[in-house]
């Protein structure tokens, strides 16, 4: 029942993008998101792709001291309880900042004058969709063109994941821990499916980015012990040939194989989203494969509990 409850949170995914909520943008200097975990994934997504304005991502208690009247400050919490976020939400408000919240509910909206209201009743990671939309449309990146691309596209993986099945069964039957290396505009993607395999399969896993990797990771890469453990991913969009041959000469010189994965699709958004959601699929089969709950988040639950004792 778990396993069918959390098919129904990955295919809302589609739906998601429908969300048609903005805000204003006008007279912003500079852009500062607030988000943790699942919440912050969307955050780290925007500021990979959007660079009309400095985009800075909080997910501490603390913000940046130059936050001021001339910043957008932008705080996402699925739960609106999330004590991070509140706090950088207060400091950000008493020194005059532009204030957006996204949440389902709890003190973030009660704090906000008009919050941003997504669904209740999903996994903060199964949000995603509505999360980011309101960031991608209030600053004009996501048109109906696109969204109708991702739109058909993610109902095709929804429909037809066998693929991802059986890459789950290669790192199941290996008992491999994921490493996952991301390419421009996929490096928060990369730490996406590094937090899906954590949480929904339940297993450590490990994300980098080219081609900040090359000055650390080839080392390891060609003479850390046990390095069968490991099933090493790359995503990538094979559009740039400098970065593909940056790739190749590295699986070369380390003698490591990559599991390369492509997106689909041709507009930023549907290539994006469809890159999030074969992420997606891996990790719920995974957990299948390893009898995991993906909605099982008991020890995270109970560190909160902790944390207010």
């Amino acid at each position: 029942m778990a396993n069918e409850a959390y098919v129904k949170e990955l295919v809302s995914l589609k739906e998601q993008l429908k969300f048609d909520r903005v805000f204003d943008v006008a007279g912003a200097k500079n852009i500062v998101i607030a988000g943790m975990g699942g919440s912050g994934i969307a955050g780290m997504i925007f500021q990979e792709i959007y660079s009309e304005l400095p985009v800075y991502m909080v997910n501490d208690y603390h913000i940046p001291n130059f936050v001021d009247k001339e910043t957008l400050f932008v705080a996402i919490s699925y739960s609106g309880n999330t004590e991070e976020t509140l706090s950088a939400y207060d400091k950000a408000a008493e020194k005059g900042a532009k204030m957006v919240a996204i949440t389902s509910g709890g003190a973030l909206a009660s704090e906000s004058k008009e919050p941003i209201i997504i669904p209740q009743g999903l996994q903060p990671r199964a949000a995603l969709g509505y999360m980011i939309m309101p960031l991608l449309k209030s600053f004009g990146m996501a048109g109906n063109d696109e969204i109708g691309e991702a739109y058909d596209i993610l109902g095709k993986i929804d429909a037809q994941n066998e693929g991802e099945k059986l890459i789950a069964e290669e790192v199941a039957m290996g008992k491999k821990i994921p490493v996952i290396y991301g390419v421009y505009p996929y490096k928060a993607v990369a730490y996406r499916w590094k937090t899906q395999f954590n949480e929904n399969s339940k297993v450590i896993a490990y994300s980098s980015s080219f081609p900040e990797l090359n000055h650390n990771d080839t080392m390891a890469l060609k003479n850390t012990y046990k390095k069968s453990d490991f099933y090493f991913f790359c995503l990538s969009d094979n559009r740039d040939s400098r970065m593909d041959k940056r790739i190749k000469a590295t699986e070369e010189i380390t003698g490591t194989m990559f599991r390369q994965i492509g997106a689909r699709g041709k507009s930023r958004l549907s290539r994006i989203m469809s890159m999030v959601h074969i992420g997606d699929y891996i990790t719920f089969h995974l957990a299948g494969l390893l009898d995991k709950d993906p909605l099982n988040v008991t020890e995270i639950e109970e560190l909160k509990l902790k944390l207010k004792e």
